[in-house]
């Protein structure tokens, strides 16, 4: 037993049927080569357009409303100019207006007044100019403060003053020049529904 040599065989395994012709096939294929574009994170990967005009990807999960447009400046916004010169001259009339009422340095008021309109009151036609010129001051201020409704206001009192005139003989044009005052204020009003988007009966109801 000392002198005996122990021989490692090496055994082969026959290759089981169709084999050979596996590894022929795999041997003599072409490698393919890696797209070097597969490993470039491009927009359209992440589901998103780099073309012009395409919307931005949102930047946080559920962020997908567009951020609101900064408002057009006044040089630029023909409509706000009409509501701005609108609503300086609807403040600034029935201010100067209804403080006349109280000294008559423009025109003597009480000639306005229809006399059928008077003849019930239990005041004379230089006492209704009083509380007149009153309500025009709060107008105007109503306009400065809250054009909305203060344009809403103007355009009933200006009514008013149309019937007024229409009972008076002689001032059918003071009454013509009111109407073009009503549809000025009218179109206060609309713009304001814009500009001042706060509701009718604010501060008393905000929303």
């Amino acid at each position: 037993m000392a002198g005996l040599r122990w021989h490692q065989h090496k055994v082969s395994v026959p290759p089981a049927p169709g084999e050979d012709r596996k590894r022929a096939v795999e041997d003599t294929s072409p490698p393919t080569e890696e797209d070097p574009m597969a490993t470039i994170d491009t927009p359209s990967r992440r589901g998103t357009s780099n073309r012009p005009g395409d919307p931005a990807a949102p930047t946080a999960a559920g962020d997908t409303a567009s951020a609101p447009a900064p408002p057009t400046p006044l040089r630029q916004d023909p409509a706000r100019q009409a509501y701005v010169v609108l609503r300086t001259a609807f403040v600034v009339a029935p201010v100067v207006f209804g403080l006349d009422k109280f000294t008559n340095w423009l025109v003597e008021w009480d000639q306005y007044l229809a006399p059928a309109l008077s003849a019930g009151l239990p005041i004379g036609a230089h006492d209704v100019m009083y509380a007149v010129g009153i309500v025009e001051v709060a107008a105007g201020v109503l306009v400065a403060v809250h054009a909305r409704l203060g344009a809403l206001v103007i355009s009933a009192w200006l009514t008013g003053i149309i019937i007024n005139l229409l009972l008076i003989p002689g001032f059918y044009d003071v009454a013509l020049r009111d109407v073009g005052l009503l549809l000025s204020a009218v179109a206060l009003q609309r713009l304001a529904s814009r500009y001042d988007p706060r509701p009718l009966g604010w501060p008393l109801r905000r929303g």
